[in-house]
């Protein structure tokens, strides 16, 4: 299994007088492409960040490709994450965010000498991968929502990862932007075999690209099953 969540629960919210991870259980298969639905509040982003150590659990068990995940570098280096809102530094150069997915994977003194020039001709080349070559050197806060999404997607595969999180990859794009995003993620998926994790608020969209959809309410699963049916049921339901 390439993620297994066994009892998750966070400290209680006095927000939202809950956990508000309360009781998660979920085993996600090598190469699954899954999407994560929910309303506000449920808990998408909260199990996301929490799979990749990034959320203090009350209780419970997470593990990642079978090992039990700790909050060192070396338990997240199989797992890149996409921050909503992309989480990049505006004010670095494209290129300089992408490198700093590479700090987990090198030691802390190597880097105040800069990045060695693997690690740039890396960079320079998963850029020219989604069509940001001649951006490599622009700032950040200068790009487009999508080719900063794209930078972000850079930034978390040059850590080399088996398993993608997306955190609504694709909010506040435009259509041609949102496609272009989740057309990447889709072949990531199919063509290199990644497992894909993402939280999306569109049932459609979801269908369309994940093989799988779990829905959270409240802090809890109440649905875990293939998209199509999931689809079927919200249909018939309105």
């Amino acid at each position: 299994m390439a993620i297994e969540c066994e009892n998750l629960e966070t400290p209680y919210s006095a927000s939202l007088r809950r956990p508000i991870l309360n009781g998660i259980s979920c085993k996600i298969k090598s190469g699954e492409f899954v999407a994560l639905l929910g309303l506000n509040g449920a808990g998408k982003s909260t199990l996301l960040r929490a799979m990749v150590g990034l959320v203090p659990l009350q209780q419970g068990i997470l593990r990642i490709n079978g090992v039990a995940m700790t909050r060192n570098r070396a338990s997240r280096r199989e797992v890149g994450m996409l921050f909503q809102g992309g989480g990049l530094i505006r004010q670095l150069p494209a290129i300089e965010n992408v490198l700093c997915g590479r700090l987990g994977m090198l030691p802390a003194w190597q880097t105040l000498w800069g990045f060695p020039k693997r690690d740039r001709r890396l960079a320079i080349d998963l850029l020219a991968q989604f069509g940001l070559k001649d951006q490599a050197d622009q700032k950040t806060g200068q790009l487009s929502g999508g080719q900063q999404q794209r930078v972000a997607i850079a930034r978390a595969l040059i850590q080399n990862p088996q398993i993608l999180l997306a955190d609504e990859p694709i909010t506040g794009l435009d259509i041609m932007a949102a496609k272009q995003v989740m057309d990447i993620l889709s072949d990531l998926h199919s063509q290199k075999g990644m497992t894909i994790v993402v939280v999306l608020h569109d049932l459609s969209l979801a269908s369309a690209y994940a093989e799988r959809a779990i829905v959270l309410d409240a802090g809890r699963i109440v649905y875990d099953g293939a998209c199509h049916n999931l689809q079927s049921q919200f249909t018939r339901s309105n």
